[in-house]
């Protein structure tokens, strides 16, 4: 019988579950990007969640140019936040983050926290036992107050000049290291205090890996190929259990050498999310139901002993001869009569055998036992009903329809479940579309199965509930498809973003929302106008069934805006921009989303411009007015002076004062001059905008 065992310490460490939550709610509670010193951990899926949440992996703070900006990502929120993950950091970038205003989110693991106090209280020689490369290594010496000296094997202590030393450990490291280098201090005769910091977690976790490598046919240690932990779990693993294998996901495993062994150990490193281990264990367990189906039937054998009833199987005729509370005699024409104990009769509620059979009755009946012991021969109504019932299972087994059990009991792999008269098993991973731990959350529940396996000879039959969830599931998807055309205004919801886009869940399938379609202006990234959660109206802008991807429009809900341009704007008007662009000749002025305008140099203020950096700046809230709406050609031109003007001239006629006369200064050149070729360059740039 094949056994699927897990390590009893297996997945997340305590260090790394507080820096995943601590991660997970500043993605919540702070809007724009969040930043973590290097992976939060050594798990890509994990790390590729954490970046649809909005937090982006940075190797040093020099990589935040300026507050708020990650190389050319500008963000909502102008003070830049930096998660230290649970490897911990040195007391230099905790400086350098002071000095330019960065808010450090400090995941430190608490037993990393607790060696960087202890390096930075001594003034003696730190000797730290682990890799020297490692994350934790260096975040630990960079709280020493002197360089430290760090040692993995007994031959490295011999580089060590000191003799007063204060040795500590890396949190992952194997105990064997450290004995082997206290050996090695002790035979060169150094005086040291050592500090034993090797995480208890960390102990336990290979010593329960050693164990159950130890008890195993075939190992499998999952995490990432760039966890330390983990690989010292590969190395423990396979010195006790030479078949043993590092996996990274399902896609890893090596389904082969699983099928033909029966006793598998499952371990993971400290980076190995619980997801990931309940993946990989139900990707084994639908492996071997697929090569092991007949196997499960004859491990029904074990469990449903009830089904090993001998019987000889014929259908035999009689008449009732008499009918007591505890059987039915029947007379079928021969020196034995039969008896059909109340057990093989199917009752309901209170009803006893006499409201059932009268003496005189024609009565059909299926064979059991052919000698009870007592000379008559023992038969069964419940069986002959059964029969008609497996004829019922085998042609929902031939058909593919559904039928739905009742779950009787809880067994080793599944559960037995039974079909009226009939049981039947249901293994583990077909219970649900989910990873199943307890199978005894099922007991009493009435559910539909999908007929996967047959042997009415053996009185056997597999079901699988998972079946019947994957084809309501695929009718849905295919009802929403069915539903949907090109050109539609359906409502969605925002799941997820990513840098080019965000994907909207339009009832069960996901749709993709370009950047370029989200809005008339341009956007750097979706989070500017969307949030995670919101409902929004969409136009479906191309479909492909086959490959399942649905393309949408989000502006194309609104006109866009040169469509209705004389509608909202008109010559001589006084509107409201911002300053988007500034070029030599000019600066362009936002009035709406994919509507702007061009403000010549010449139309800045009322006064000779050399630079329009010195009147104007990107962002800067303005009033205009509408010189010239050029529809065929989408030009607009603004001028801010006429608006200054205006005001000025509003301002004469409401309060009269007396004017002095002032020389008029003319520029040499003449103000005719000013544009030169600007206009034709402005009109190019214009153009390259549209």
């Amino acid at each position: 019988m094949k056994e699927i065992r897990r390590a009893e310490n297996a997945g997340f460490c305590f260090g790394v579950k507080q820096a995943i939550e601590k991660a997970e709610k500043a993605a919540e509670q702070n809007p724009g990007e969040i930043y973590s010193m290097g992976s939060l951990i050594h798990n890509e899926r994990v790390t590729r969640d954490l970046e649809k949440r909005g937090i982006r992996v940075i190797e040093s703070l020099d990589e935040i140019s300026a507050p708020g900006t990650v190389k050319d990502v500008q963000l909502r929120d102008a003070t830049p936040k930096v998660i230290i993950r649970s490897h911990g950091e040195g007391r230099a970038l905790y400086q350098k983050a002071e000095e330019r205003g960065i808010v450090l989110i400090d995941a430190t693991c608490p037993f990393v926290a607790r060696i960087h106090h202890l390096v930075n209280d001594t003034d003696k020689q730190v000797v730290i036992v682990g890799d020297r490369n490692h994350p934790e290594v260096l975040g630990i010496s960079g709280w020493c107050r002197k360089p430290a000296v760090i040692v993995s094997s007994y031959e490295e202590t011999c580089e060590i000049p000191e003799d007063d030393l204060f040795v500590v450990t890396q949190t992952t490291i194997r105990e064997q290291m450290l004995r082997d280098v206290l050996r090695a201090l002790e035979e060169q005769g150094k005086i040291y205090q050592v500090n034993n910091t090797i995480c208890n977690a960390t102990s336990k976790r290979q010593e329960s890996c050693e164990k159950l490598a130890r008890e195993s046919d075939l190992m499998i240690v999952v995490g990432g190929r760039n966890s330390s932990n983990t690989k010292k779990l590969y190395e423990i693993s396979k010195k006790n259990c030479a078949n043993s294998y590092f996996v990274e996901n399902i896609e890893d495993l090596p389904l082969k050498e699983v099928a033909k062994c029966n006793r598998i150990g499952i371990a993971a490193g400290a980076s190995t999310p619980e997801c990931v281990i309940k993946e990989v264990i139900a990707a084994m367990s639908d492996h071997i139901t697929e090569k092991n189906e007949m196997n499960m039937l004859d491990l029904m054998d074990d469990i449903e002993k009830s089904l090993r009833l001998p019987h000889v199987g014929e259908i035999v005729n009689g008449k009732v001869h008499q009918v007591t509370d505890k059987e039915v005699i029947v007379n079928m024409g021969c020196k034995k009569d039969g008896i059909i104990p109340r057990e093989e009769v199917t009752l309901e509620g209170d009803q006893k055998l006499t409201d059932l059979f009268k003496e005189g009755d024609d009565i059909q009946a299926k064979v059991i036992k052919t000698d009870d012991g007592d000379g008559v021969i023992l038969l069964s109504k419940k069986k002959l009903e059964a029969n008609e019932h497996w004829n019922e299972i085998n042609e929902a087994y031939e058909n593919g329809q559904h039928i739905k059990v009742k779950v009787v009991r809880a067994v080793n792999g599944g559960v037995i479940a039974a079909y009226k008269e009939v049981s039947g098993f249901i293994p583990m991973s077909q219970l649900s579309d989910k990873y199943v731990e307890n199978a005894d959350e099922f007991i009493g529940q009435e559910m539909e199965v999908k007929v996967t396996r047959v042997d009415q000879r053996r009185n056997r039959a597999v079901f699988s509930h998972k079946a019947v969830l994957a084809e309501e599931k695929q009718k849905k998807i295919d009802a929403v498809w069915d539903s949907l055309h090109v050109d539609d205004i359906v409502e969605g919801t925002v799941m997820r973003f990513t840098d080019y886009g965000a994907f909207v869940d339009l009832g069960g399938i996901d749709g993709l929302l370009h950047i370029s379609e989200i809005s008339w202006g341009k956007l750097k990234h979706p989070k500017e106008v969307l949030q995670i959660g919101d409902r929004v109206k969409v136009m479906i802008l191309s479909m492909n069934r086959e490959k399942g991807k649905i393309s949408l429009g989000l502006k194309q809900t609104t006109p866009e805006p040169w469509s209705v341009i004389n509608e909202n704007y008109q010559v001589g008007e006084v509107v409201k921009g911002k300053v988007v662009q500034i070029k030599e000749y000019g600066a362009f002025v936002e009035l709406e989303p994919g509507l702007d305008g061009l403000v010549h140099i010449s139309e800045v203020a009322n006064k000779r411009v050399s630079n329009i950096a010195d009147e104007l700046e990107i962002g800067q809230a303005v009033e205009a007015k509408i010189l010239e709406i050029d529809t065929e050609r989408k030009r607009i031109s603004l001028s801010l002076k006429q608006v200054d003007k205006a005001e000025d001239a509003e301002e004469e006629y409401s309060e009269p004062y007396e004017a002095e006369e002032e020389p008029a200064v003319m520029d040499e050149e003449g103000p005719a001059d000013t544009a030169g070729e600007a206009p034709e360059a402005a009109e190019n740039d214009q153009q390259a905008e549209e």
